[in-house]
């Protein structure tokens, strides 16, 4: 039987209705559909329980700490070259693929998800469950670093070459001063707002932009607050930072760039090119 064909197929311009069926299957999503996905995780995010943010946060803390173990097992065993740390670099994105394809909470995630809702409902409201999730998920993966580090530092988990694997790891951020930590922190929060933007077009290639794009903040030597909070902690436990300026030094300023990179700048430009679409 030959294919029905559109009225334009008709005129021998066009394609057969089973084509125009195959086109809209290939075609990758127009951005407000983009935009409408996210935005609406984001709404789900938000109206979750407390307990339940702060649980799938404790378990993205926990989970994300195998970036900084993947790094050190690579450095440790890999010979002592040039090119070393750009393969042990691929190290950190085995966390991030943990809390991502886990579907757990992390706080850099939320910088554009929590936000798109927010612009486009201004209020009170939409505010405050803003800063309700903001505030349980950060709280919460901090302190799911904070239970690795010292699991880490006073467990016998790790053999001793492994853990000082971890120690060289971490000391990278003390190389960087206040302002580095902050302007490499904008360029993190970038790069996993764009990841989270990615994520509905990718399809059966998520697992491929999640390791590139999180390649990408280890490789440019970029700062994440929930993944460098272990290593700070590591590097209070080990004497090379007091708890003053784990908090000066790299909390405070990788915080605030994590937040402007990805919801002054990501989220906001993501926004503008959809609000007359939608």
């Amino acid at each position: 039987m030959a294919k029905r064909k559109s009225p334009a197929a008709k005129n021998g311009r066009g394609i057969t209705d089973e084509e125009v069926r195959d086109v809209e299957e290939l075609s990758a999503p127009r951005v407000p559909v983009i935009y409408e996905i996210v935005r609406r995780l984001g709404e789900e995010e938000m109206e979750r329980p407390a307990t339940s943010l702060w649980w799938s946060g404790i378990a993205a803390g926990l989970s994300i700490s195998f970036s900084v173990l993947a790094e050190a097992i690579l450095i440790t065993h890999l010979p002592d070259a040039e090119w070393r740390p750009l393969i042990a670099d691929l190290g950190y994105s085995v966390g991030f693929l943990m809390v991502i394809l886990a579907r757990q909470q992390l706080f850099t995630e939320s910088t554009i998800t929590a936000v798109l809702p927010v612009l486009k409902n201004l209020s009170p409201t939409t505010i405050w469950q803003m800063g309700r999730l903001w505030g349980i998920v950060l709280a919460a993966n901090l302190a799911g670093t904070l239970f690795a580090a010292l699991f880490c530092a006073f467990t016998p988990v790790l053999s001793p070459e492994l853990y000082e694997g971890m120690i060289e790891v971490s000391r990278s951020l003390l190389k960087l001063d206040v302002p580095q930590m902050f302007f490499a922190g904008i360029a993190s929060g970038f790069l996993i707002a764009a990841m989270v933007w990615m994520i509905p077009s990718a399809e059966s290639a998520k697992f491929i932009v999640v390791t590139l794009m999180t390649y990408l903040i280890a490789a440019g030597g970029f700062t994440h607050i929930v993944a460098g909070s272990l290593e700070a902690y590591l590097l209070v436990i080990n004497g090379d930072w007091a708890w003053w300026e784990a908090i000066v030094k790299f909390a405070l300023p990788v915080l605030a760039g994590n937040m402007v990179g990805g919801t002054c700048l990501f989220a906001v430009l993501s926004y503008a090119q959809v609000k007359d679409e939608i």
